[in-house]
């Protein structure tokens, strides 16, 4: 890092093992990315649950190029941020995850899509309320009922052209479309065999 790390301590006595720990976490976040250019850390026991004693805060700020990743995880009245190694612990490993979303950002690994995803209609039951849609980008898209808009999952036939929202987690049976939308004529390369990524 360009400037070394800033760790800070607020209502709470700083201890020379969570220190430790810190600067070993953000050692392994520099694993992932070199170009980290500084670090605050700020830990905080603001508030004293009745029942259970103090419940800590971490705030993680990371400055990369051109851009601030804040990773800030909140005291509740969850028994486990009564541990701080393991409130450190869960706020570190929530960045490292947001700082390989934003290297693969940067470095062009996310594609970006210039308009909505589209597809046609793969395979449809009608009694049973489900479907399965194969995308543009050769998957194969699992999609109820509840999901049609702009029109009527009974209107909907094999074969017909439709733009989709998938799910960002996906569920047991795989990809799953949060919208489908009925709409005209598409292009389509029947060669293509789908997947399911």
């Amino acid at each position: 890092m360009e400037t070394p790390l800033e760790l800070s301590f607020a209502d709470i006595e700083p201890s020379d093992e969570i220190k430790s720990l810190v600067a070993e976490k953000v050692a392994h976040l520099e694993t992932f990315y070199d170009g980290i250019t500084s670090c605050h850390v700020y830990i905080r026991a603001p508030h004293q649950s009745q029942r259970k004693g103090n419940l800590y805060e971490v705030t993680i700020e990371v400055r990369v190029p051109g851009d601030e990743l804040v990773v800030r995880k909140h005291q509740d009245d969850k028994a486990v941020n009564e541990h701080l190694r393991v409130v450190v612990r869960d706020a570190f490993a929530t960045m490292v995850r947001k700082l390989k979303r934003w290297k693969d950002q940067v470095s062009g690994n996310v594609k970006a899509h210039d308009g909505p995803l589209q597809g046609k209609v793969a395979e449809i039951n009608h009694d049973e309320g489900y479907g399965q849609i194969i995308a543009t980008d050769h998957r194969l898209i699992y999609f109820h009922k509840n999901s049609v808009v702009d029109g009527s999952f009974e209107a909907l036939q094999q074969g017909a052209a439709v733009e989709l929202v998938v799910q960002t987690g996906e569920s047991g049976i795989g990809p799953q479309a949060s919208t489908v939308r009925p709409i005209g004529g598409l292009a389509y390369d029947s060669t293509s065999k789908p997947s399911r990524r």
